[in-house]
């Protein structure tokens, strides 16, 4: 009987398990960053995501990050070094309870009491490309010589999307920088592709005769 009951604890413990691990998998970002940033911005999106609530923070976390660029006033709060963190802890507490989920306020406040305050905009902005990420969506810049008509940019964006993996919406930034002579150069993320006239020509100069 106990051999018996052994072996059903343990499959019952075994499918418990595999179903608190696909659970977890389930809510963890598409995409895996590193860095200072990216360990607060994962923790935050794990907890929306298993709240339901990834599309409120991010609104609110770009809100906040937004406010910093626009208000001297927070941004000099949010970089001012002297002041305790206990006391910072409280301050952005208070000036954001009942405004924000208790998930970005737990950021704020985990992030004033690790001194880390200041960072807030860089980790929305690494929260945003985790969304992004989820949405499939490819952030690419583009520069030519000469401005891109709308046609030659949807037919680079489909491009891009037909050669990346999980691509489902390419959103194009573009930028003329007429000393490329012509061609184009692409960024997408940390990858650099240039097919412009004057590496062609600087190729070309290099090569030995």
């Amino acid at each position: 009987m106990f051999s018996s009951f052994s072996r059903s604890s343990t499959t019952a413990l075994r499918r418990a398990a595999v179903r608190s691990f696909s659970d977890a998998a389930s809510h963890r970002p598409v995409i895996q960053l590193h860095g200072l940033h990216a360990r607060y911005a994962n923790a935050t999106y794990v907890a929306a995501s298993k709240a339901g609530l990834l599309d409120k923070v991010e609104g609110e976390l770009a809100g906040l990050a937004k406010s910093a660029t626009e208000s001297p006033a927070f941004a000099g709060f949010l970089e001012n070094p002297m002041i305790p963190r206990d006391e910072k802890s409280d301050q952005i507490a208070s000036l954001l309870e009942s405004k924000v989920s208790p998930i970005t306020l737990n950021l704020c406040t985990t992030l004033a009491g690790n001194a880390r305050l200041v960072e807030l905009p860089r980790v929305a902005a690494t929260f945003a490309r985790l969304m992004k990420a989820k949405r499939g969506q490819v952030d690419a810049t583009i520069i030519s010589a000469d401005p891109l008509t709308s046609s030659q940019s949807s037919q680079i964006a489909a491009a891009i999307k037909s050669s990346t993996k999980d691509a489902k919406e390419v959103i194009i930034s573009s930028k003329v920088d007429p000393s490329i002579i012509g061609g184009i150069q692409v960024q997408i993320g940390d990858q650099f592709l240039d097919l412009s006239t004057k590496s062609r020509i600087e190729e070309i100069a290099r090569t030995p005769i």
